[in-house]
């Protein structure tokens, strides 16, 4: 999906965690890891030893108007100087570890993420070289662990696509746009009235060409048409149109006698 409108970026609304890259290896995907922060509202990022240092031109050139979120970008030699400043750290990692810590999924991790901020306490969250993730090392200093359901004969997730889906929960975890809305373009939905006109004259249209036989089941089949269009959610737009549709067919009949 593509769409960017600058207008409406009114800015971020709270404190967000810090998404820490622990010994990145490329460029492309510190710049791809940026944007996708950037897609979800996040903008705070820290890179613990990047294998190819720091700035990085390819990194910038993948970000692709994230930009912003590289040009504050906290570079540490080490985990511990990453984290020093939070309260709490999440790890991410695709294996299990031989380590007693909560595990939790993106959207649980994220959940709490929220909660932790709304009280006033600094959150990260630690993503692992592409190669091979996080080191129990790393993890250790981490209060809890978050684990994407991935399909166990496929675990590996590149770097970005980790990011993306942590910070895409994170935002889902704040926001209340609803589940499903109707798009309604330049019209509104028909009223009881307006369904019933439509009815009757189809019923009208089609007693004429003797569509209800036999008669005794004409009630039947009557109640299965507004069943039908009761269950259609018309539009007024969609009305007239079907009023026209009706028309049309019944003058075109007549055409043919």
């Amino acid at each position: 999906m593509a769409g960017t409108d600058h207008g409406q970026d009114s800015g971020w609304d709270g404190p967000t965690p810090a998404f820490i890259l622990v010994r990145p290896q490329m460029g492309e995907n510190i710049g791809a890891a940026a944007r996708a922060m950037l897609n979800f509202g996040c903008d705070r990022m820290r890179l613990v030893a990047p294998r190819d240092g720091w700035p990085n031109s390819a990194a910038v050139a993948t970000a692709s108007g994230a930009a912003r979120v590289l040009d504050h970008v906290q570079v540490s030699d080490t985990v511990e100087e990453a984290t020093g400043d939070l309260n709490y750290v999440f790890a991410t990692t695709a294996r299990d570890r031989d380590l007693t810590k909560p595990v939790m999924t993106p959207e649980r991790a994220m959940q709490h993420a929220r909660e932790l901020t709304a009280a006033g306490q600094k959150v990260g969250i630690m993503f692992g070289p592409e190669r091979a993730g996080l080191e129990n090392s790393d993890i250790v200093r981490a209060n809890a662990l978050v684990s994407v359901p991935v399909n166990p004969a496929f675990a590996s997730l590149n770097l970005a696509q980790c990011v993306l889906l942590t910070a895409y929960e994170w935002r889902r975890s704040g926001d209340d746009t609803a589940p499903e809305v109707m798009e309604m373009a330049k019209t509104r939905f028909a009223e009881a009235i307006e369904l019933q006109k439509l009815l009757e004259g189809l019923e009208a249209r089609l007693d004429a060409v003797g569509f209800f036989f036999p008669e005794h089941k004409r009630d039947s089949m009557v109640e299965n048409l507004r069943n039908m269009v009761s269950r259609m959610n018309l539009t007024e737009a969609d009305v007239r149109t079907l009023h026209g549709v009706f028309r049309a067919l019944a003058e075109k009949r007549k055409g043919f006698k």
